[in-house]
């Protein structure tokens, strides 16, 4: 979800989860801290039973659950309510045996008396009206603290818990079947919600939690600020809406004549064999027998598939607009020919930008295809309405109504990098905000530069140097829903992590970071990696212990404050007495500019400072006077006083 600059409207109140809080450690060990290697964490014990590794690889017994779904949805517009149905075939990878399996009830959230650390449209929640597994009907039970609950379901806020009438042996799967409804809340909601024209349907369906191989079961409840850790899955779904409605979601259509006219059939093969922006729909072609079939009793059912994704959302509307065009995505079925994806705009006419909605995903899918593998899904979709900002879902992305143009392609370049970080490499966001906003504001930060040609990464750190060493900045490695305040979490998701990693891109320089990063995602693509597991994987390709630099950046709250304390000459050479005055420490990348010559650059490797030294003195060839000596003049670190980092012979 695309938060910065465009949360901090909202008024939040804040929640604090203390138990989910990682503690930070007193103080930085000499030579920095060994990640996760206390012998205690869930982490090492993962390692030691083969499904982690200390490389950051996944490990040989590496494991995780999968599951399919078979999914119909009624939208009732005129009552802004949605009713489902579906089956769900949940298959136990997992060396464990379950004798219970828990749901994540999102839409609860929308529940008067269920706990939210952000303001939320009120409606009722889901209702169940069936739950079934393994063929048994299933009643609801009162919570209970005990785990030999007669088979039944739980519901505890947005969480479920169903006890099965048998245990689910490995390799195992268990047929479940659910029927609910719910009111579809108002705009407001944070990532989905209805105005009465546009209706976006996130979280819409029970769905079975993440169980993994380091902490089992995840039980965390949705309260609004901590975002979504979701199973890979196959989704059959049907969607049934008024005809003359426009529907976009995840995966592919499954039958376009049955619901698309011919002109606008028409129109997408020309968008696909062209690649041109083709306008598929128009202002007056918005009602059925011109954009849609006509349906009996004036209803059509749209049914659409899609394999190996986390999740499944769609958006549906009487007022959408529709542009359709291509993006290359590079070789990536190795047949050396490049492959193309198609590109859907969905927006209401004359929304201040929209114009160029398809041409900002195109260039989008296209940029990052290149920054790091291509894109891997059939079509990437953009819907217009109902947010301030943005929020990804697998192929699609709801974003903003009335933006700047300049900020409609920030927000849309940044839903469309989460298709990779964590759609792909699919990382816990309600535990670690920053393993999918932090890179997804990195790679946007890139995309613009590229674009625009304007240096988004300045101002990331510009803007977690406003909080930086102040009481208000909270560690990176914290759960989403500890977070003291808004300010405190945007800063640790978004603009300190781009920050991070544009000083790590500076430590190990270009290329080395990016085959780094590159190696990351092709070894969790479609898996869940922990922090851990960056970490490693960087360490690992690098082949440099960098535990300093993940304790001081991700476990505390540190800064860096680099300076040039004296210049004098000894002897036939210059002394240049440069400090440490803060506790982050990092290497010194110190220029030289000599009058008429060029700038010659030396590297001062942060070795260095690990022990303990505050002060180190260089000598360099004699220095001339009006020579300029200036600290990380391309500011790749994040350094809170840049104004004693210069000065002038």
């Amino acid at each position: 979800m695309r938060c910065r600059r465009l949360l901090d409207a909202l008024a939040i109140s804040a929640t604090l989860f203390a138990a989910a809080c990682v503690t930070t450690p007193p103080a930085r060990p000499s030579l920095g801290i060994a990640i996760a290697r206390d012998s205690a964490t869930p982490f090492t014990r993962a390692v030691a039973r083969g499904t982690r590794s200390w490389t950051g690889a996944p490990g040989p017994r590496y494991w995780q659950q999968t599951a399919r779904y078979r999914l119909e949805a009624t939208l009732d517009p005129s009552h802004a309510r949605l009713t489902g149905r579906g089956t769900v075939w949940y298959v136990n990878r997992s060396p464990d045996t379950l004798r219970a399996l828990v749901l994540e009830l999102y839409q609860n959230i929308h529940a008067l008396d269920t706990p939210k650390n952000e303001p939320m449209p009120l409606t009722g929640g889901i209702r169940l009206a069936r739950v079934a597994a393994q063929g048994v009907e299933l009643h609801e039970l009162p919570p209970s603290d005990t785990a030999a609950d007669p088979p039944g379901y739980v519901v505890d806020g947005t969480v479920g818990r169903i006890a099965l009438p048998r245990p689910l042996l490995p390799g195992d799967s268990a047929e479940l079947r659910f029927e609910w409804s719910f009111r579809i809340p108002a705009k407001g909601s944070p990532r989905m919600g209805q105005d009465g024209v546009v209706f976006f349907l996130g979280y819409w369906y029970p769905q079975v939690a993440v169980y993994d191989d380091v902490d089992g079961w995840h039980t965390d409840p949705y309260v609004g600020t901590g975002e979504f850790y979701m199973d890979y899955a196959d989704y059959d779904v049907a969607i049934t809406a008024p005809d003359g409605w426009l529907v976009a979601a995840t995966g592919e259509l499954d039958d376009p004549d049955s619901v698309l006219s011919p002109a606008v059939r028409a129109r997408l093969a020309d968008a696909r064999r062209t690649g041109a922006i083709v306008h598929v729909v128009s202002s007056g072609e918005r009602r059925a027998g011109r954009s849609t079939v006509r349906g009996e009793h004036h209803r059509i059912t749209w049914r659409f598939r899609a394999r190996g994704v986390r999740d499944f959302a769609f958006a549906a509307s009487r007022g959408y607009v529709w542009d359709a065009t291509t993006a290359s995505v590079g070789d990536r079925d190795g047949d050396g020919r490049p492959d193309t994806v198609m590109i859907h705009s969905l927006y209401r006419p004359g929304t201040w930008g929209w114009k160029r909605s398809a041409s900002y995903v195109k260039q989008s899918i296209e940029f990052l295809s290149t920054l790091l593998w291509p894109y891997p899904y059939p079509h990437m979709t953009a819907a217009e309405g109902l947010v301030s900002g943005g929020m990804e879902y697998p192929m699609i992305t709801l974003v903003g109504g009335r933006l700047s143009p300049r900020v409609l392609y920030d927000v849309t370049v940044h839903e469309v990098g989460h298709m990779w970080f964590p759609m792909q490499v699919g990382s816990d966001e309600t535990r670690f905000g920053w393993q999918d906003e932090g890179l997804a504001s990195y790679d946007e930060a890139l995309a613009v530069r590229a674009y625009l040609g304007t240096d988004e990464e300045r101002e990331q750190q510009s803007e977690y140097l406003r909080s930086a060493g102040h009481a208000r900045e909270e560690p990176l490695l914290r759960h989403a829903d500890a977070y003291l305040s808004r300010d405190a979490y945007t800063t640790a998701s978004y603009d300190k992590p781009a920050t991070v990693l544009r000083a790590l891109r500076g430590v190990l320089g270009d290329s080395l970071f990016l085959r780094a990063y590159r190696e990351y995602g092709r070894r969790w693509s479609g898996r869940h990696p922990r922090p851990e597991d960056f970490f490693h994987t960087f360490e690992d390709i690098s082949g440099r212990d960098l535990s300093w630099f993940w304790n001081e950046w991700f476990l505390q709250t540190w800064t860096l404050d680099q300076a040039i304390s004296s210049i004098r000459d000894v002897g036939d050479s210059t002394e240049i007495v440069i400090e440490n005055r803060g506790r982050a420490v990092m290497p010194v990348l110190l220029a030289i500019a000599r009058p008429g010559s060029a700038v010659e650059h030396v590297t001062l490797p942060v070795d260095v400072w690990l022990h303990g030294a505050t002060r180190h003195a260089l000598l360099v060839r004699h220095l001339e006077r009006g020579t300029r000596v200036t600290i990380d003049p391309d500011r790749l670190f994040p350094d809170v006083n840049r104004g004693n980092g210069r000065a002038r012979r």
